[in-house]
C-alpha cells in the first residue's frame, strides 16, 4: 500500500472542501423544476386570460413554454453535471457510508445527481401538457 505522501503531487487527490461544503447544490435542481412549472402555468393562464380568450388556441404561448423549457433542462443538465463531478471524486466506490468527509462529499453529488435526474423528467412532463394541450378551453 502507497503512502499518499509517496504519489507525485499531481496524483495526489485534493481533499474535499470541508466548511466551503453546502447543502444548496441539492435543491438547485428541484428549485429549477419548481419555477419551471410556476412559469409555465401562470404564461398559459394569462395568456388564456388575457390574450386568446377561453376559446383561444395557446399558440405563442407555447413557444414561451418551449423556451422555459429548454432553460430549466439545460440549468438541470449543468447540475446534474456537478453532482456528477462531486460523485466521482477521489478513488472510492459506492456504497459511500463511511464517516468521513470524502463520502459526505461523494453521497452529496450523488444525492444532487439523482434528484436531477427526477427533476428532469418531471420538467419534460410539465412541457408535455402543453404539447397534448392545444386550447385554452
Amino acid at each position: 500500500m502507497t503512502d499518499q505522501t509517496d504519489l507525485p503531487a499531481e496524483r495526489v487527490p485534493e481533499a474535499p472542501p470541508g466548511e466551503k461544503e453546502s447543502l444548496w447544490l441539492i435543491i438547485f435542481g428541484p428549485a429549477i423544476w419548481a419555477m419551471h412549472f410556476v412559469l409555465s402555468y401562470v404564461t398559459a393562464a394569462v395568456w388564456c386570460a388575457k390574450v386568446a380568450g377561453r376559446d383561444g388556441l395557446l399558440g405563442d404561448a407555447r413557444l414561451i413554454i418551449g423556451g422555459y423549457t429548454l432553460v430549466a433542462l439545460a440549468g438541470i443538465v449543468l447540475t446534474g453535471w456537478g453532482g456528477w463531478k462531486r460523485h466521482q471524486f477521489g478513488t472510492a466506490t459506492a456504497p459511500h457510508d463511511f464517516d468521513s468527509p470524502a463520502d459526505r462529499h461523494r453521497f452529496l453529488g450523488f444525492a444532487t445527481l439523482l434528484l436531477c435526474g427526477l427533476s428532469f423528467v418531471a420538467t419534460v412532463f410539465v412541457a408535455l401538457s402543453v404539447v397534448f394541450i392545444g386550447s385554452c378551453e
